[in-house]
């Protein structure tokens, strides 16, 4: 009897032992997997941060260069969605802010410090062109002027309006008729014509929405002005 219980005890320690070191024997594998895993997954989320492009002010496409200021603008879309106009990451007009409307939408920026001076929108349907000629009037030399249409931003132009707006870098204003989605940037005082412009026609066989063209978007960099 003391030899089978003797033989008992050392089959349960025996057991024991096994069953302590495959439990050990398995536990150190999936350490090693999990610290396998954990590690490969840090490495990878470092390439991926590496690997992902910067993303420069407004979202252009590349950085401007020093004494420049960036922007992006968008024409409104339809009579839907309105214009959006950003200068140095900072979102002056749009949807969202709840300050653009039909007609012409104007933000103006002091073309030394990036200030935005003031944001205005036109009615240029059912409005009087009045108010518009009298604003472009009172805008001081040095100021940047950016300008995108919503809706319908030429119905009630005339032929002073549409002057003023050349002096400050325009081409296609005198060309800018009902419906056409047009952006610009300019400035008062400018010397020459801006290189900041886009401009597409309402055309019923072009037209990406029924009764207006697609959106025009435009970026780049805006000289600073100098003493």
């Amino acid at each position: 009897m003391r030899v089978a219980g003797a033989a008992k005890l050392v089959v349960a320690v025996a057991v024991f032992l096994l069953t302590f070191y495959v439990i050990s024997q398995v536990f150190e594998i999936k350490m090693e997997a999990s610290l396998g895993h954990l590690f490969a997954r840090s490495a990878l989320d470092t390439a991926t941060r590496s690997t992902k492009p910067p993303r420069y002010k407004c979202g252009i496409s590349k950085a401007c260069p020093e004494k420049h200021f960036a922007f992006k603008m968008a024409s409104g879309a339809a009579n839907v969605v309105g214009p959006k106009i950003c200068l140095e990451d900072n979102v002056l007009m749009s949807g969202v802010k709840n300050n653009v409307g039909r007609g012409i939408n104007v933000a103006l920026v002091n073309g030394k410090t990036g200030e935005t001076l003031d944001t205005k929108y036109f009615d240029m349907w059912g409005g009087d062109v009045t108010p518009l000629i009298e604003f472009l009037k009172s805008i001081q030399d040095g100021t940047i002027v950016l300008m995108g249409t919503y809706d319908d931003g030429a119905t009630k132009l005339n032929d002073e309006a549409r002057r003023l707006i050349s002096e400050l870098g325009s081409t296609s204003i005198t060309n800018l008729g009902f419906r056409d989605n047009w952006v610009f940037c300019g400035g008062k005082g400018i010397k020459t014509k801006s290189p900041f412009e886009q401009h597409i026609k309402n055309n019923k066989d072009t037209n990406k929405y029924e009764g207006w063209p697609e959106v025009v978007e435009m970026e780049g960099c805006i000289p600073q002005k100098q003493d």
